[in-house]
């Protein structure tokens, strides 16, 4: 690939299409001057023509070329640099370059007729004519604009009525000078900004801020940190001073967090930290609509951004001169995409970092064990906040044996007592249920059949609020039946447990109290999230019931109990990162208790009382966890130890799928040294949206003999059968 565009005739090319490779076109004369890289152009590729993404240049051969046949959009999407990078992650992870770049990139700029709509305002500004108009509405609205320097159309309408005629008029008489530019759509305009209120660093966290300034203040180069904090201990406070150090060196920063609903909340906080230096910021995630994200993106690719924050697709971001990248709540299975371009924003974070001498920041209260052992390791440096500010103290956690307890009640005795004693006092609860809906499924008491998925093989849960049963794979729903499909049977009851069944419960024994609920259900309209946590923050809400986002970086002062309700499921999940992520999810948890001037107190029911990763949560013991996690995983070989692709072969054919895997598992069996090839087995779900799938994993304990088995992929992929689809999951996070 040539460096320099004069010299290339021909351009590499991204086309939005399965194909593991990009593709050479020529540049017709006609669009030297507008093919750039970052253009996205329509390409013929065979006997239609897609969309495709310049990439880079080319010599072009002896093979005659096919044209590009136009550049759609009049500037690039981004820079050259960010295409190395896009490239490289589509390699590491052997997925096509083409859809890579299509996932990097706002919502709809893959179709050929797409062309996302921009808004246009008008700028006004005060001309030198230093008179005053007669008319008193001229004088308000130009005394306005003239105090302001400039306003747009939008900013008058907010302050005046119907200032059409008026401004008409002031630009004819010379008062006003009018040009036409781009409004940009702020999904964030209306989150209240609080004045910032300074913070004194306690000794840990200037520590840790003095060693990341200097690594920002030396020469431009990669360094990477784990900021390994508890649970209130002041890890956003660091990042804070980490990117105003980085802005000031003229440099940009980029800032992850793992959900879409955290995104409010930070941007409020670093609004309200730059709102006094004017530093603009931008938002990056999936939940915007298709014109606000497509407005912010055109913004960082022209550098007119200080700091993206977003959730994992965030991490593709055009920002031109990134210095620094902030990871939030590092060890979230959030950042890891867990269909189509399955890579895990975590990971390109560094990649990035490696690719742009960017200053990495990895924040942590229970880091992932792969990151926590990298910095034993020595290959990042590891900061250590050991203390809540404040000098608060952690939470006390007790574990409740369910065992002991009898009754109907989905809250054991000692919670039940906890919250009386928590509402009397005027304080707020939190209570953990990771399952919504009413109950799991419908039980048919006459036959025991339960209400299935018709194209998954799971059980469809109830939810009573919605008189409705549904998938959460495949979203199907149907209203409850009447009677049993097998049995005819009309004993057909809720069982097990679900977030609207103990909202039900908790507004039934605690009538006085202001119950709220926080879940997939509760907050899948835009701004419902933000509200729940406003309301929290207000005191408007008492008992808040949630899945895991309530455990998810919130900070809630008044909050001095927890409960966790369910904390057995997981620990019983085939995989061998279950007892990490029930460890993770409860201290996590555990964490939102006694953030305030009040102590917190966390009640865990389980019958698993002897499990030691419950007992490490009780004691609030990181490390001891982590050494004896580390001391098994070492010892089978997994990561960090060791590596894992894994292939996932589905279909509508149950029986080609299986033929199938096992065609590709003895095939990569006959050439895999160094490779453990474990499988083909069914998926933990082996029927998800009417395809069967079947899963193959392979095992090793160096980076190299993957890659070469999945370079070998590439050629098996030829061989599957017509419906049978291959998906490589490198580094995979589960296997469900």
């Amino acid at each position: 690939m040539t460096s320099t565009r004069q010299q290339a005739q021909a351009a590499e090319i991204a086309v939005v299409a399965p194909l593991d490779k990009t593709l050479s076109y020529a540049i017709p004369e006609a669009l030297v001057a507008k093919v750039l890289i970052g253009s996205r152009v329509r390409v013929p590729l065979g006997r239609r023509q897609v969309v495709g993404y310049v990439m880079g240049w080319i010599e072009p051969g002896d093979m005659p070329l096919k044209n590009i046949l136009e550049v759609i959009d009049p500037h690039p999407l981004f820079h050259a640099h960010h295409s190395a990078f896009y490239l490289r992650a589509a390699r590491y992870y052997a997925h096509p370059p083409g859809p890579v770049v299509k996932t990097a990139l706002p919502a709809g700029l893959s179709d050929l007729d797409s062309k996302p709509t921009v808004l246009h305002d008008k700028l006004y500004q005060a001309t030198t004519c230093e008179e005053q108009p007669q008319g008193v509405r001229q004088r308000e609205v130009l005394s306005f604009i003239r105090s302001a320097k400039q306003a747009t159309l939008s900013q008058l309408r907010q302050e005046f009525p119907t200032p059409h005629a008026v401004l008409q008029r002031l630009e004819v008489l010379g008062f006003l000078q009018v040009e036409e530019i781009e409004r940009c759509r702020d999904p964030f305009a209306e989150v209240a900004v609080d004045d910032h209120q300074p913070v004194v660093l306690n000794p840990a966290q200037q520590h840790a801020v003095n060693q990341v300034e200097e690594a920002l203040n030396g020469p431009a180069s990669f360094r990477s940190f784990l900021l390994h904090g508890v649970t209130g201990s002041g890890k956003t406070e660091v990042y804070l001073r980490a990117i105003a150090r980085t802005l000031e060196l003229g440099r940009q920063a980029l800032v992850l967090v793992p959900e879409i609903a955290l995104t409010p909340q930070l941007v409020a906080r670093f609004r309200s930290w730059f709102q006094e230096h004017d530093v603009r910021l931008a938002v990056l995630h999936s939940g915007l609509s298709d014109g606000e994200r497509y407005d912010a993106w055109r913004q960082v690719v022209r550098g007119d951004i200080a700091v993206v924050i977003g959730a994992r697709s965030a991490v593709f971001a055009p920002l031109p001169d990134l210095g620094l990248i902030v990871v939030d709540e590092e060890h979230d299975g959030s950042y890891k995409q867990s269909e189509g371009f399955r890579y895990n924003a975590r990971d390109l974070a560094q990649m990035r970092g490696q690719m742009d001498d960017a200053v990495v920041l990895m924040g942590s209260a229970t880091p992932v064990l792969t990151t926590y052992q990298r910095a034993l390791d020595g290959h990042l440096t590891h900061l250590e906040l050991p203390e809540r500010t404040a000098a608060r103290l952690l939470p006390k956690v007790e574990l409740v044996d369910l065992s002991q307890h009898d009754g109907e009640s989905l809250l054991s005795e000692p919670l039940q007592t906890a919250l009386v004693e928590t509402l009397q006092a005027g304080e707020q609860a939190l209570l953990l249920l990771n399952r919504r809906g009413y109950a799991p499924f419908l039980l048919c008491h006459d036959c025991g059949a339960s209400m299935r998925c018709p194209n998954c093989d799971i059980t469809l849960t109830y939810s009573q609020v919605q008189s409705s049963l549904r998938c959460h794979y495949c979203d199907f729903r149907q209203p409850p039946p009447d009677s049993c499909d097998r049995c005819s049977g009309v004993r057909l009851l809720p069982e097990g447990m679900g977030t609207e069944r103990l909202e039900e419960e908790i507004r039934q024994n605690f009538p006085d109290a202001h119950v709220a609920r926080m879940d997939r259900d509760t907050t899948s309209r835009k701004g419902a999230h933000h509200r729940l946590v406003r309301q929290m923050m207000a005191g408007e809400i008492d008992v808040l019931i949630g899945t895991q986002m309530i455990a998810k970086g919130h900070d809630f002062p008044a909050v001095t109990l927890v409960g966790v309700l369910n904390a057995d499921t997981a620990l019983n999940l085939p995989d061998f990162r279950s007892a990490e992520r029930v460890f993770s999810l409860l201290s996590q948890v555990a964490g939102r208790a006694g953030r305030g001037d009040r102590p917190g107190r966390v009640l865990i029911q389980t019958y698993a009382v002897d499990n030691y990763a419950l007992d490490f949560v009780a004691r609030h013991d990181y490390q001891g966890f982590a050494a004896l996690e580390l001391s098994q995983r070492q010892a089978l070989d997994y990561p960090p130890f060791g590596y894992l692709v894994n292939l996932v072969l589905s279909g509508n054919d149950e029986t080609r799928v299986c033929n199938a895997a096992e065609q590709i598992s003895t095939r990569l069996t006959s050439g895999a040294a160094g490779v453990e090839i474990l499988g083909p087995a069914p998926c933990l779900l082996p029927r998800l949206r009417n395809k069967y799938r079947m899963q193959i994993l392979l095992k090793a304990k160096q980076r190299e003999p993957l890659r070469r088995q999945i370079e070998y992929l590439g050629l098996l992929r030829s061989h599957l059968p017509a419906g049978v689809v291959l998906a490589v999951d490198v580094d995979p996070v589960d296997m469900f």
